[in-house]
């Protein structure tokens, strides 16, 4: 008799998230439902900057949804511009994107750690610029960076900064 009740239980919550499913109809595939950089307000709090080359800082970087519902679902990209070039942020090893529905007037954060480098040092990104997208939008926006000169990894194979994972702000 409990095979009933569990079937009816599992066709409801099938029929639950199918209904819940936007279809992803989107531009180019992406989700209508993202959040779009022109559709929220985007602001880069007091740092922790770091002192010194080879101390650590951490800047927060809060979203604040000014229009129609909207949904994060992946990780912020994040770029650093010398003027010349840019170089992508990567995502801090072992994060876990959450998705985040945001009602107007919801907030979530992430943050960007970095290394501070060696002003002058030929592996220092000397950032002058960071430019913030949204995941599933194709627009960014760009903020002066005075956090100082970014280290290089050690492989060379970027800067020494990461990017952590959206979390919900307030209630």
């Amino acid at each position: 008799m409990r095979a009933i009740p569990l079937t009816v239980t599992a066709l409801a919550a099938a029929l639950l998230l199918t209904a819940c499913n936007d279809g992803g109809g989107g531009k180019n595939g992406k989700s209508s439902s993202a959040c779009q950089i022109g559709g929220v307000s985007v602001q880069i709090g007091s740092a922790s900057v770091a002192p010194a080359a080879g101390d650590t800082g951490e800047i927060p970087v809060s979203i604040t949804n000014q229009s129609a519902p909207c949904t994060l679902d992946h990780f912020a990209a994040v770029f650093l511009s010398t003027g010349s070039g840019e170089q992508a942020v990567p995502v801090l090893k072992g994060a876990k994107a959450q998705q985040l529905k945001l009602a107007k007037g919801d907030s979530a954060a992430f943050s960007i750690s970095y290394v501070r480098g060696k002003d002058g040092d030929k592996n220092a990104l000397a950032a002058k610029t960071v430019k913030i997208g949204l995941p599933g939008s194709d627009t960014s926006r760009s903020f002066p960076w005075s956090y100082g000169p970014v280290a290089g990894k050690a492989d060379g194979s970027g800067p020494d900064a990461s990017v952590s994972a959206f979390q919900q702000v307030g209630d």
